[in-house]
């Protein structure tokens, strides 16, 4: 007698509706996504506006000569002396004194970055690289203590076999043997604080560069090196300005360690190995302590225009990144 096994009924299972319209889980997640995007763009569109309107009256009463002149004077009611403010020379060194740390700070970083890239061995990689994100952490007043004591000796003595050396090139030349407190000195302690930042953005853009095409300028029989200079710098090309133009910013905006190592003085200064110069923020905070009401209201007009200095930098960054792309 043979026996008959019946098949298994399966229960045909109920089609999924497909639909386009988001989870709840979804929906929250976006909107505190979004709030944070919008609260962020409000606080810089507050900051904008309060500045402008504390700084407007200032720069009303001194017009084109508060960006461009080089005298910064307060009223004085018993004497009858009008003020007289103006921040070119300190808008002029902070562009000098940004400049000169992007000068060192720029071949440092990239050099650094390619180390971390393709030349560092895996047990050194990650504490190099947890060594430059700390250093994005160190708060300014320490950079600038290490700098007076530490850096600026060293300093005095290259900038004086610069000034033997080059003393041909204008902004090497000097009236007066006077190295301490320089924009130099400035510029050098600057180029350390922005390496971390240049640095990350460039590792970051050296480890995107295309796997396929790196193992075709190998499999043609190039080097690293040469590997490197046909791939990874063409490809990263816009990456490393867009670093290096937001370490720009970062260096303008820098307060407590430019103050602690610069000789601030109220003039254009072209020399820059001469203990004399200043930057805008460096200004504000030499001035705001002992400021009058009318002086403050300058103070922050001065900071509206480092503001919009630095913004525009960063947007500058911005499009080159993006450009740069578009192009690959």
């Amino acid at each position: 007698m043979s026996t008959v096994t019946s098949k298994p009924k399966y229960e045909i299972p109920t089609p999924r509706e497909i639909t386009t319209k988001p989870r709840r889980s979804d929906l929250i997640f976006s909107a505190i996504v979004t709030g944070g995007g919008f609260t962020s763009l409000l606080i810089l569109g507050l900051i904008t506006f309060f500045l402008g309107m504390r700084g407007w009256s200032a720069i009303k009463e001194s017009g084109l000569g508060f960006i461009t002149g080089a005298q910064w004077v307060a009223a004085d009611l018993e004497a009858g002396t009008p003020s007289n403010y103006g921040i070119g020379a300190m808008l002029f060194g902070t562009f000098v004194i940004a400049l000169i740390g992007l000068a060192v700070a720029a071949p440092l970083s990239i050099g650094v970055a390619l180390f971390l890239t393709y030349y560092a061995p895996d047990f050194l990689k990650r504490p190099l690289t947890l060594v430059i994100d700390i250093m994005a952490a160190i708060p300014s007043i320490v950079y600038g203590l290490w700098g007076y004591f530490v850096l600026m000796p060293h300093a005095i003595y290259w900038a004086k076999l610069i000034h033997r050396y080059f003393s041909w090139i204008p902004i090497f030349e000097m009236k007066d043997p006077v190295f301490i407190r320089s924009p130099f000195v400035a510029g050098l302690v600057l180029s350390i604080m922005i390496i971390p930042i240049m640095t990350a953005i460039t590792r970051e853009v050296f480890a995107q560069t295309p796997l396929d095409r790196v193992q075709a300028a190998y499999a043609l029989g190039a080097t690293k090196w040469s590997m490197i200079k046909a791939v990874v710098f063409p490809y990263g090309r816009s990456g490393m300005i867009g670093g290096a133009m937001l370490g720009l910013g970062r260096a303008m905006g820098e307060t407590v360690a430019v103050y602690t190592v610069l000789n601030i003085s109220y003039r254009f200064n072209y020399e820059v190995l001469f203990s004399a110069g200043g930057s805008v923020a460096s200004m504000i905070v030499a001035k705001f302590g002992e400021a009058s009401a009318v002086e403050i209201d300058a103070l922050m007009g001065a900071g509206f225009v480092l503001f919009l200095a630095t913004l525009l930098v960063n947007l500058l960054a911005n499009l080159i990144v993006n450009l740069g792309k578009k192009g690959r």
